[in-house]
């Protein structure tokens, strides 16, 4: 699918023929073209576009490149992040004369949000070079969203790692088991937006080299300085996220321990507890004719009594000591 837009009274309008308003229009986006619409896009731009295994290419020399006159600069940005698990993909973004062209197989949200504001308001995009600064400042409060809202999600899981909690063990070890599956969705989503983030900042810097060449306005060129100042912040705050979900994994597990140790602490001193009055039990158990014991009245109330006590002393001592 292709949307062109032209501009309108300062405004971008979605037009329906590319061709019959080929020289008016300022942006192309394409959405999972076909070989038609490359086709179609490459003799109205009089430049080849990547494909999507071009675009899927990790080294900066596949990312950024100039070809003939065109600029490319490919981005990973995320969609659906209102869910835990972002869809990551490539975007392209080509600066061509005064057209933007832009080819993603994925729908980011920002590529609705920007196009109905630029729609409504009078932003200012009137050329390819000045809806790209805005299509990217659009994608970069995205991500500042995303972050916000992942930063309290985290903020959240670090208050249920620390409270206080029952003394049920399975409660807790069912709390600790989806603790362990939040915090392992938190950082699926922080580390994918920390990779957008640096594309988007490698980007940022191709982008201010092709403004310097171009000789873009000096108000696009400041644009693209603070652009390149919010990605760079947001990369840090990203990795600030990283490192604290890496502490609350490591309390987690931490926390984990400590109860298997106290479950084991319990059947330990069970164990020693016990222990004395089988020794008692095994001694009166014993076959022999001569146990004073076994011919007294009171041998058996003195046997029980014996390995009651025999049983306390130890539990008082280790709670005298502090090990209970």
């Amino acid at each position: 699918m292709i949307k062109a837009f032209v501009v309108d009274n300062d405004r971008l309008r979605l037009t329906d023929d590319l061709i019959a308003d080929g020289d008016r229009v300022v942006w192309a986006d394409l959405v999972n073209p076909t070989k038609d619409e490359e086709a179609t896009i490459e003799s109205w731009l009089g430049v080849a576009i990547p494909t999507r295994e071009e675009m899927e290419e990790i080294e900066i020399s596949s990312r950024l490149y100039i070809e003939d006159g065109a600029y490319f600069m490919t981005a990973t940005l995320p969609a659906q992040t209102e869910v835990d698990d972002p869809l990551m993909s490539p975007v392209t973004f080509a600066l061509a004369g005064n057209r933007l062209i832009t080819i993603r197989y994925h729908e980011p949200k920002a590529f609705k949000t920007f196009p109905l504001r630029a729609e409504k308001v009078a932003t200012g995009c009137t050329s390819g070079d000045t809806i790209l600064i805005g299509l990217l400042e659009a994608i970069v409060d995205r991500l500042a969203d995303i972050l916000e809202r992942a930063g309290r999600d985290i903020e959240g899981i670090s208050r249920d790692i620390f409270e206080a909690r029952s003394t049920k063990v399975s409660k807790r070890n069912r709390d600790f088991q989806e603790l362990l599956k939040a915090i392992g969705r938190k950082e699926d989503i922080t580390s994918s937006v920390r990779d957008s983030l640096i594309s988007l900042q490698r980007l940022a810097g191709f982008l201010a080299h092709v403004a310097t060449q171009t000789k873009m306005s000096k108000d696009v060129r400041a644009r693209i300085k603070t652009l390149s100042r919010d990605v760079l912040s947001l990369a840090d705050h990203a990795t600030f996220l990283s490192q604290k979900i890496s502490f609350l994994l490591d309390a987690t597990l931490g926390m984990i321990s400590i109860e298997q140790n106290a479950i084991i602490k319990i059947f330990s001193v069970a164990a020693v507890i016990f222990l004395p009055p089988t020794l008692v039990a095994s001694i009166y158990g014993m076959n022999f004719d001569i146990i004073p014991e076994l011919k007294w009245q009171l041998g058996y109330p003195f046997a029980i009594g014996l390995m009651i006590l025999s049983a306390i002393l130890p539990f008082w001592y280790f709670r005298r000591r502090g090990w209970l």
